[in-house]
């Protein structure tokens, strides 16, 4: 059996993300495999233990997966970098010293995977616009956002945009609740289409590990 931990940065993460994929989460354990989230309590604890962690992981379960998915969002903390390409070498710069300072054999690099959300989860709320309209209790929304939905910026990230439309729609936006029922009502194939540039790629991978179409 495969199992692979996502690690994240919150709760809000691992409660939509295990509501996105509870029917995939199903079909891969007909298949003999799982597939979990946990929540590492914010994006410098992430990408400073998670390396570690996966480590941990990987070198004591031979059928085991780490992915480590924080948001892009804010950017040079803990570490520098503005963009994925800069995240994603720092972290396996990491975890490569981390290999060697245990004297853990190289291979477990096969196993380890990092993305990111761009700039951050509620890129996914901006990209299920039905359901986020029903969740508003509105018929349109407030303001507009750059499209495609993943080229927001540092200066405005969507959680931001989505703060803001709770806030003029007359509701406060709380993540641990409103990302899950927004999730739990969006189909991953329309994310995937919709956030090509680094939700696809993330679903991809863990897909064919999975063995799921």
């Amino acid at each position: 059996m495969s199992e692979i931990f996502v690690y994240v940065e919150g709760p809000s993460d691992q409660l939509g993300m295990r509501e996105l994929f509870s029917d995939i989460n199903e079909i891969a354990y007909t298949k003999g495999n799982k597939v979990d989230f946990f929540p590492l309590n914010g994006k410098e604890p992430l990408l400073n233990k998670g390396p570690i962690k996966a480590i941990n992981i990987l070198r004591n379960r031979p059928d085991s997966y780490v992915f480590i998915v924080p948001d892009l969002y804010p950017p040079n903390k803990p570490f520098p970098h503005t963009n994925f390409a800069e995240l994603k070498s720092q972290l396996y710069c990491r975890f490569d010293n981390e290999l060697k300072r245990k004297g853990c054999d190289k291979r477990l690099s096969n196993r380890f995977f990092v993305h990111c959300f761009k700039y951050d989860l509620e890129v996914l709320l901006l990209a299920s616009e039905a359901i986020l309209l029903d969740r508003l209790k509105v018929s349109q929304f407030s303001k507009s956002w750059k499209q495609p939905v993943e080229n927001q910026n540092h200066g405005n990230p969507p959680k931001r945009i989505v703060e803001a439309l709770f806030r003029n729609a007359g509701i406060k936006y709380k993540d641990t609740t409103d990302v899950p029922w927004i999730l739990k009502r969006t189909c991953y194939h329309d994310l995937v289409e919709k956030c090509s540039q680094r939700f696809k790629p993330f679903v991809e991978d863990l897909f064919e590990i999975l063995e799921i179409e």
